[in-house]
C-alpha cells in the first residue's frame, strides 16, 4: 500500500480533502470529491485524509479548518483552499497542474 508520502510524490497532481467526519460541509463536499475522483482518473489523483485520524499531518500541513483542500504536484503544495469550493472550479484547478 502507497504511503501519503509516495501519492504526493508522483508526477500527477493529488488533491488531498482534509475533512473530519463531524463537519456538514466536508459531507456536502463529499460527492463532489469523489466524482471529481471518478473524472481525473489517469491524469490526477483525488485522496481524502481524516484531520482526526492523521493529526500529525494535519499539523504539518497548517490544517486548521475543515474541509480544507491542498493540490500537491511533485509532493509540494501548489493551491489550497479552506471551506466549500464548486466541483467544477476545483476540479478544473486540480487538472490545471497535470
Amino acid at each position: 500500500m502507497e504511503t501519503f508520502q509516495q501519492i504526493i510524490n508522483g508526477d500527477k497532481p493529488v488533491l488531498v480533502d482534509f475533512f473530519a467526519e463531524w463537519c456538514g460541509p466536508c459531507k456536502a463536499m463529499s460527492p463532489a470529491i469523489t466524482s471529481i475522483g471518478k473524472d481525473v482518473q489517469g491524469k490526477a489523483r483525488v485522496i481524502k485524509l481524516d484531520i482526526d485520524r492523521n493529526q500529525a499531518m494535519s499539523m504539518q500541513y497548517n490544517v486548521q479548518a475543515v474541509p480544507t483542500f491542498i493540490i500537491f504536484k511533485k509532493g509540494a503544495p501548489v493551491w489550497r483552499h479552506s471551506g466549500m469550493v464548486d466541483k467544477n472550479s476545483l476540479q478544473e484547478k486540480l487538472l490545471s497542474f497535470s
